[in-house]
């Protein structure tokens, strides 16, 4: 599980650090700024997971059926937290209302927030 982690994590980051230099330099002629605003806030979101990611595959303290939920918590809620706010801050680019999926939006939040709180309690029950 480790190395899965470890892989996903490096990965989200990669794919953050490309869309965000996409979102500052190429959409910064098609899009207003507060989409871009928009934009840059789902490839914050993305990187700081994939740091949680790569947390949770180097901590030890973090129990091999806990890293499961988390990895699929993490892996869920940033597909729909920051995959809805790149689709939304494009919307005006495509002929399809991304508007019409933007309830998936804090349902991906719900998703992160729950890995946090799902690791705090992994945490707290750990015994050390």
């Amino acid at each position: 599980m480790n190395k899965r982690l470890l892989i996903a994590g490096a990965i989200l980051g990669a794919i953050s650090v490309m869309l965000g230099a996409f979102g500052a330099h190429g959409l910064k002629s098609l899009i207003e700024s507060e989409a871009i605003n928009t934009f840059e806030t789902g490839v914050r979101y993305q990187m700081y997971h994939a740091f949680l990611l790569l947390f949770i595959g180097v901590v030890p303290n973090v129990q091999e059926k806990a890293k499961k939920v988390l990895f699929y918590l993490v892996l869920t809620g940033v597909i729909l937290f920051s995959g809805s706010i790149y689709a939304l801050a494009t919307n005006v680019l495509t002929t399809f209302d991304f508007k019409t999926i933007g309830f998936v939006t804090p349902i991906g939040g719900l998703f992160l927030i729950s890995s946090w709180v799902f690791l705090i309690i992994n945490f707290v029950k750990n015994k050390y």
